[in-house]
């Protein structure tokens, strides 16, 4: 999946949107981590078999992802 590739198989709507862009700058994540996080949430919405990105498979997409020190 390319970088423009998220947007077009796993859209997300306003909420989620806004959810990962306060994440994102609260967390410093670079555009690949962003990608990612989206990436690693519509697994997790396919697993949950929904259709769409929900907040709560973008809050578990964020939560296995901790910062390293």
């Amino acid at each position: 999946m390319s970088a423009k590739d998220p947007e077009k198989f796993a859209p997300l709507g306003e909420k989620e949107k806004n959810l990962l862009n306060a994440a994102a700058t609260r967390r410093t994540l670079s555009p690949r981590a962003y990608h990612r996080i989206i990436k690693l949430a519509r697994t997790i919405a396919d697993l949950a078999g929904s259709e769409s990105i929900h907040e709560k498979h973008l809050l578990e997409a964020l939560g296995y992802r901790e910062k390293k020190n």
